[in-house]
């Protein structure tokens, strides 16, 4: 009785952990990776950094990113934050 009440509260700590911090960390990066995988041409994306704009062109690891002037910019892949809203 003495092992099992030393041993409870860690993993009781653990699974708490486990619960409100590892497994939604997982569920967003599968989220995150389900996008960037799913980018097509033409999509409204916005990047990492706050720049928004258009897909032109993609390959496995870079995207060329059609801003609002008209200019090309070439980013990574996993740079893209999100894909707005229409």
């Amino acid at each position: 009785m003495n092992m099992l009440t030393q041993v409870l509260p860690l993993v009781l700590m653990f699974a708490v952990f486990y619960f409100l911090l590892i497994r939604p960390q997982q569920k967003r990066q599968k989220a995150v990776a389900t996008m960037q995988s799913s980018l097509q041409k033409g999509d409204r994306i916005v990047t990492i950094g706050g720049l928004h704009g258009v897909i032109d062109s993609i390959s496995d690891t870079t995207v060329v990113i059609k801003a609002g002037d008209g200019s090309h910019l070439t980013f990574e892949r996993n740079a893209i934050r999100e894909v707005a809203t229409k």
